[in-house]
């Protein structure tokens, strides 16, 4: 179970007094390795070690159709791809989809697909498309303070990444272009979502989740990410693709009875790694270890710790599945139970200034991150070292970030909705009834 999975983080942190400047240090994500796989139960090698070779052996293919190029190619300068938005809206009328705007972007969607599959992030699909040798995500030119934020190989990151809404945006964006263009002047287009279907596959891991980056970067990277709602986007884009349904109807039946049971797999790990305390649900973590399931940190100042964001994204994900379990729907019950009880009253986050503020009568607000065990707010910083007050964090890193948030409150209005839509469902009864 997740709580026993606990006690590395509560002995690596510091005795927490009320107090205190800081409560604990982060402990850094471990990256997914031979040596890690090597001292799993003996059934589970086969599958991870596969995984493993998998992503080094595309990891290795991309670079070499990268180098293949640059052996004829001009080396650059390369256009500037960064900035003005990723110019993939997904809400325009089905007809705006067939016309130039759009099939411009979708001929820059196509010629930044890595030879894996995937797509990078950050990137403005406006532009041309992709020159030869040119790079097949762009370069992230960070701040000093920020330097570390990138455990990779800079000149080679986020090749092929979930991060921040990318490849499962490239997919849907490329589905309602190929809807609308039958016959062989869509073809390359459906050619290209295909292939990031079968990335999707190729990245999931043996247990149903996915890393932040694939073929894998090494880091905290490598973590199961619900950051930027990664899985839960990943997994609802295969549930679509496997109901074969709007714009996804051409997809073959065999690779759609594969991305069925890539979102079931989702769908159990979701269950998996919720967090047990005292042998109650609770949440989520921001990110999981890929094979203890165990919550752990990313960024130095992001700990292992519950997240309320990212926590609602799963929990508006779970109640999209048509027929839920009793164990879903007690997932689903637990979690809004766990939300609700941990809502900040009478508080308004001031982004600017960095702070906290009184305001009698606002709305619900809810701390990004919360204690594995004191389910208390806290606070990481640049250095690692992790606070119980925002007031103790840099100023940089105050101002910087999305401390609080009101997410969970778009999960209750689901919610209500959700379960007056299942209340003859005998399953949801039965496991809102056990939730706790």
């Amino acid at each position: 179970m997740i709580k026993s999975l606990l006690l590395p983080i509560a002995l690596a942190a510091a005795p927490l007094t009320a107090s205190a400047a800081v409560i604990g240090n982060m402990v850094p994500a471990a990256p997914l390795t031979a040596a890690r796989i090597a001292q799993r139960p003996a059934a589970e090698r086969a599958a991870w070690q596969v995984y493993l070779a998998r992503s080094q052996a595309l990891m290795a293919a991309d670079k070499a159709a990268l180098a293949a190029e640059r052996r004829t190619a001009p080396r650059g300068p390369w256009p500037d791809r960064g900035g003005g938005g990723n110019a993939m809206p997904l809400d325009r009328a089905d007809a705006w989809y067939a016309g130039p705007e759009a099939r411009r972007v979708a001929d820059n969607i196509v010629s930044f697909q890595t030879p894996a599959g995937g797509w990078g992030k950050n990137q403005n699909r406006a532009t041309p498309p992709r020159v030869a040798g040119e790079g097949w995500a762009i370069v992230e030119h960070l701040p000093p303070a920020a330097a570390g934020d990138i455990q990779a190989d800079k000149a080679w990151a986020y090749v092929g990444t979930l991060d921040n809404g990318a490849t499962t945006s490239e997919l849907r964006f490329l589905a309602r272009v190929q809807a609308q263009l039958p016959g062989t002047v869509g073809a390359r287009y459906r050619a290209a979502f295909l292939k990031g279907v079968r990335y999707l596959l190729a990245a999931q891991y043996p247990n149903g989740g996915w890393p932040q980056v694939f073929p894998l970067q090494g880091g905290y990277h490598d973590a199961i990410t619900f950051n930027d709602d990664a899985v839960a986007d990943a997994a609802r884009l295969l549930d679509e693709v496997g109901r074969r349904s709007g714009a996804t109807a051409f997809v073959p039946d065999a690779l759609a009875g594969e991305a069925r049971s890539a979102a079931a797999r989702a769908i159990a790990m979701l269950l998996a790694t919720q967090v047990r305390v005292d042998g109650r649900r609770t949440i989520w973590a921001q990110q999981h270890d890929a094979l203890s399931l165990a919550p752990v940190g990313a960024r130095a100042f992001e700990p292992a710790a519950l997240s309320s964001a990212e926590s609602a994204g799963i929990l508006r994900f779970l109640m999209e599945v048509p027929e839920p379990s009793a164990e879903l729907a007690a997932s689903v019950c637990d979690g809004i139970a766990w939300l609700r009880a941990h809502a900040l009253a009478d508080v308004a986050w001031n982004r600017a200034e960095g702070r906290l503020d009184a305001q009698p009568g606002a709305a619900p607000l809810w701390a990004r991150f919360y204690d594995l065990h004191t389910a208390r707010p806290i606070f990481g910083d640049r250095g690692g070292t992790i606070h119980d007050d925002i007031a103790d964090v840099s100023e940089e890193r105050r101002r910087g970030y999305s401390w609080f948030n009101a997410a969970p409150a778009g999960a209750f209005s689901r919610f209500e909705r959700w379960r007056a839509r299942h209340q003859g469902r005998a399953a949801v009864q039965a496991g809102c009834r056990d939730a706790g």
